[in-house]
């Protein structure tokens, strides 16, 4: 009988001494992990939680590994994020990124780059299914814009000045970790990760922080409506999408070509 581990991770802040100062505060984070985790052990899901100071590089890196480490053919890993994201230069040119751009994950100490991501789903043994849900801003193909407006408060997203002060000062170690993730990864060393991501946007777009939930937490589980949703990962996206305005408007992306059957079953289904 197949498994379900799922990790919820939901940042309200960030640690302002590894951000030169600033502390990235939000609202509705933590809410979002703790109600992800509710959902995902009512659909039968063993869960992780890691909130704000636990939500470190090393942290999300180990409950990562520590679940691919469990998880075996036919199994499923349900990965959550809440809290900003962010994006930085590729410098690699490798990824086939339409903007030239790394997205990342917004952690405590510092950002986490998608590639990163896709290299800790690549731990999985094949077969096993990834679910990833993202609310954060620049979410579109988070697993896998410089000179942008300052956004207005209440949205997730790094603001542009803070992201081009950060990158400044860490450019030299990014670009080492990217040259070592395509090092790692060359062309056919390892399978594409079945996973299937639903995010809060697309790569140019901002997502809602809210006052209880994030918008598109706050979607999503209204469509879920405690399991009583019927479908499959398509039509449980165009729901959720249905839900929001079209400057934010989610995403569907996949990697390793999921089998119909794993894209046509109800989202979190063990």
């Amino acid at each position: 009988m197949p498994a379900g581990l799922s990790i919820h991770v939901g940042l309200n802040t960030v640690d302002p001494d590894r951000y030169e100062g600033w502390d990235g505060a939000l609202l509705a984070c933590e809410n979002d992990a703790r109600d992800m985790a509710r959902l995902a052990r009512a659909a039968g899901f063993s869960d992780t939680v890691l909130l704000t100071a636990e939500c470190t590089v090393d942290g999300v890196t180990a409950a990562l590994r520590e679940a691919a480490g469990r998880l075996a053919p036919d199994d499923i890993l349900l990965f959550t994020y809440s809290g900003h994201g962010g994006q930085i230069p590729d410098v690699t040119g490798s990824d086939d990124e339409p903007d030239a751009l790394d997205e990342t994950l917004v952690l405590y100490d510092r950002q986490f780059l998608d590639d990163e991501l896709y290299r800790e789903f690549q731990g999985c043994a094949d077969g096993v299914r990834i679910l990833a849900l993202l609310d954060c801003c620049h979410s579109g193909s988070g697993i896998e814009l410089p000179g942008a407006p300052e956004p207005e408060t209440g949205v997730r997203l790094m603001p542009v000045p803070k992201q081009q002060e950060i990158y400044e000062r860490d450019q030299g170690f990014f670009a080492e970790l990217q040259r070592s993730l395509e090092k790692e990864s060359p062309d056919g060393a390892a399978a594409e990760p079945t996973a299937i991501l639903v995010s809060a946007c697309q790569d140019n777009q901002v997502a809602s922080d809210g006052p209880v939930n994030g918008a598109f937490t706050e979607a999503l589980l209204g469509v879920w409506n405690e399991g009583a949703f019927r479908g499959g990962h398509r039509s449980f996206h165009r729901a959720i999408q249905s839900r929001l305005p079209a400057t934010q408007s989610p995403n569907l992306y996949t990697t390793g070509s999921p089998a119909p059957a794993f894209l046509n079953q109800k989202p979190f289904t063990v």
